[in-house]
């Protein structure tokens, strides 16, 4: 089950990263304006309609990712005994080995 929640959340994650990257700069960012209005895409999507599209699209993906993400972080903690890092005991600290008696001078 973790492996089919894993490849639906990569699927996603590369969707999400080419539906950002396919989105027209509205400009005002560094001032670096776009000039040209729509982007030739002919007659079948004007601009704005491709924009609306992309934006539903991004958010879709992105609260796909999100459910994803929660999914995998239930699945992981799941089956653990303690429910907090802070509950688990302490490892065991080993002694150093120290010599019971101290080292006698070493005469010059």
């Amino acid at each position: 089950m973790q492996q089919v929640v894993l490849v639906i959340h990569l699927l996603l994650a590369i969707s999400l990263v080419c539906a950002v990257l396919l989105q027209k700069n509205e400009g005002g960012g560094l001032g670096m304006g776009g000039g040209g209005q729509g982007g030739g895409m002919g007659g079948l999507m004007t601009g704005r309609a491709a924009s609306n599209l992309l934006t539903r699209t991004t958010a879709i993906l992105a609260a796909g990712f999100m459910c994803t993400s929660l999914t995998m972080a239930i699945m992981a903690g799941q089956g653990r005994e303690s429910k907090s890092i802070l509950d688990a005991p302490l490892p065991a600290i080993e002694k150093l080995a120290v010599p019971s008696e101290p080292a006698a001078p070493v005469a010059n």
